[in-house]
């Protein structure tokens, strides 16, 4: 049986050494005793990582490092890592590890193992300084601006290949073209933008101020996709725009926001516990530890599976019959706290911002789809 999955493995658990004002990442370490050690030990890296590779049916075998900060669990943690994944890799398969990081603790010494690695990263920016610093903040409230760029510079001299990840909240989502521009002054390859949804406490469907509006959502993704598509195609990599693409080939999505159906991408948490999602980090969303119950059970148990299948399931008739469906598939299902025009609810935050975008994509789309079926 082929099995799909990429699963966020929190090393440090929530533990990070910022205080962005936006992570939802952060107050879970609630769901621990305190005190205790959040980094991830020997023992459950050990099974982690075996249990990972017997799970995967492909070839290639992806690790995707999450936090919290992985950093913080230091260089000789992912030594580690590498001196196991050796240890149980099977003949004619290939292992790539990928790493999130807001970049502040990444020096010359970690950069130089990650390229000799082949590790990837993701480096958390919100564009230049004066946006960057608005909530990407330390533990004393001082912005990072320069320490994430020092750690960039790491990672580019080393050659890993680096893919920005920037939150798009109501502090830039004005600013579309600034941001593009300034990460292509950066020499991005690899972009992808993240749009900032936080409910709002005891609202059922407010959100909070750092929210990005949902039209505004869209109208910065059509700026910067009607500049890639004069100067930048082929150039830079824009992970929403890829997506886009795929629906002119009949693909199947690779972003599991965009997919029919999701559950593939869990959480295994600094202990071993195992959540159906990085976005349902909760008691109801927990479904066992990787010391009593294999991953890949984890992986295909009725309870991982229904969560995945409710989001087809509930997805709204307004969402059935829209004519982007087959680009957005109601995108996450965290996000689907509204009602539609007829009051039916479980409709997108997002979608008034992404049905523009989406729209405006559809004639970039037919070309792509007639020039194929030209050649």
């Amino acid at each position: 049986m082929d099995r799909e999955f990429q699963i966020f493995v929190k090393p440090v658990g929530s533990v990070c050494n910022l205080r962005c004002s936006y992570c939802y990442y952060n107050s879970k370490e609630e769901l621990y005793s305190p005190g205790r050690s959040f980094i991830m030990s020997d023992e459950i890296l050990e099974e982690y990582i075996k249990q990972h590779i017997e799970a995967t049916t492909d070839k290639l075998i992806m690790f995707s490092w999450h936090g919290g900060e992985p950093t913080m669990a230091g260089i000789e943690f992912f030594k580690k890592a590498i001196d196991i994944q050796q240890k149980y890799l099977p003949a004619g398969k290939k292992i790539i590890n990928g790493i999130q990081t807001n970049g502040t603790l990444l020096d010359d010494e970690f950069c130089r193992f990650m390229s000799s690695g082949g590790f990837i990263a993701g480096i958390s920016i919100d564009g230049p300084s004066e946006l960057h610093n608005i909530h990407r903040l330390d533990a004393g409230k001082k912005g990072t601006f320069e320490r994430v760029m020092k750690g960039y510079e790491h990672l580019r001299m080393h050659g890993v290949t680096t893919e920005i990840l920037c939150v798009v909240g109501s502090h830039n989502a004005d600013h579309p073209l600034e941001v593009y521009n300034f990460f292509k002054s950066l020499g991005a390859e690899y972009i992808t933008f993240l749009p900032l949804v936080n409910r709002k406490e005891n609202s059922l469907t407010g959100v909070t101020p750092d929210s990005v509006p949902a039209l505004a959502f869209g109208n910065f993704m059509i700026s910067i996709f009607d500049e890639w598509v004069e100067k930048d195609i082929g150039q830079v990599k824009i992970q929403l725009f890829d997506e886009v693409a795929r629906t002119a080939f009949n693909q199947e999505h690779t972003l599991c926001t965009l997919k029919t159906t999701c559950g593939g991408v869990p959480v295994v948490e600094h202990n071993g516990d195992f959540y159906s999602c990085d976005h349902f980090v909760n008691r109801k969303h927990f479904l066992g530890n990787i010391r009593d119950i294999s991953l890949a059970e984890l992986l295909d148990s009725p309870r991982q599976k229904a969560f995945g299948e409710a989001k087809l399931l509930k997805l709204p008739r307004f969402c059935r019959e829209c004519e982007v469906k087959n680009m957005c598939n109601g995108e996450c299902p965290k996000n689907r706290f509204i009602h539609t025009p007829d009051g039916e609810p479980g409709l997108n935050y997002l979608c008034e911002g992404y049905k523009k975008f989406f729209t405006h994509c559809r004639p970039f789309v037919e070309a792509l789809r007639i020039a194929a079926q030209s050649k």
